[in-house]
């Protein structure tokens, strides 16, 4: 048995959930245990830029970018969960990370 935890991350939440929506049910058709999706904080990070390059200062706009993220834990990974993980296709816009966390 092996544990596994999967980060993913996105910029639109929508298409994250329907990520994390897929490979929860993938997960739970091999039978094996898992715990989440736990939302963890959605990070923003936001850019002000000059709109004019030489002149008027004080006219700015305001930028923000948005990562949504979401972490699931795979508690009882069997050869058939990882196999079925590898086949899932998942949205292109999606980050996915894999850890291992070793042997239970």
């Amino acid at each position: 048995m092996e544990k596994i935890r999967l980060k993913l991350k996105a910029y639109d939440h929508r298409v994250l959930d329907r990520s994390v929506a897929s490979i929860v049910e993938a997960v739970k058709r091999t039978g094996a245990e898992l715990r989440g999706p736990i939302p963890l904080p959605t990070k923003i990070r936001k850019y002000t830029v000059i709109k004019g390059p030489h002149v008027n200062k004080d006219s700015r706009e305001q930028f923000e970018i948005r990562v949504h993220t979401r972490m699931i834990d795979i508690i009882a990974a069997t050869p058939d969960t990882v196999d079925s993980l590898m086949k899932l296709d998942l949205a292109p816009e999606v980050d996915v990370e894999v850890r291992s966390m070793g042997q239970e």
